[in-house]
């Protein structure tokens, strides 16, 4: 039997999906059309919108709010205590439309700019700005997201 945990006070869209052994938290909100992967734990209080998919082993801690049209990639860790064990929390912020590749971690605090992409592995430090791409550890920005756009339809076009 497959056991999932949904707290008290979950607000959840229409057709919102929880996947295997995931834990969603105390007064978290999911929007429509939300998918939440195996393994993931959503903590109290998360704000996730519309259209939203969170792929497995994900841990997204209180304060976070995702917006709408997100792709979070497996093993994403988000951070909420910029100075651990510290009395006051900071939550990460995700604007509309960001992706955010494989095992890529955020620090407490960070905004991740609308329509921005977050590189797989990335280290995310400070704010990512709208409209661009980051990778590397401390992440930075590579190129503008009508860059990479161009090299994910040329990628695309490719004969394998």
């Amino acid at each position: 039997m497959v056991q999932n945990f949904i707290g008290k006070n979950v607000k959840m869209g229409k057709n919102v999906k929880v996947w295997h052994f995931a834990y969603v938290g105390d007064n978290a909100e999911l929007g429509d059309n939300v998918m939440i992967g195996s393994l993931t734990h959503v903590d109290r209080g998360v704000k996730i919108g519309k259209n939203t998919r969170v792929e497995g082993c994900v841990y997204i801690p209180p304060l976070t709010v995702i917006g709408d049209n997100v792709f979070i990639g497996p093993g994403v860790v988000f951070t909420n205590d910029p100075y651990p064990m510290s009395r006051k929390l900071a939550g990460v912020k995700v604007e509309d439309n960001a992706a955010i590749g494989a095992r890529a971690v955020i620090k407490a605090g960070v905004t991740i700019g609308k329509n921005s992409v977050v590189a797989m592995g990335a280290i995310v430090t400070r704010d990512v700005p709208a409209d661009s791409v980051v990778m590397g550890s401390p992440a930075r920005v590579m190129y503008t997201k009508e860059e990479y756009e161009s090299k994910k339809r040329k990628w695309e076009g490719r004969i394998i």
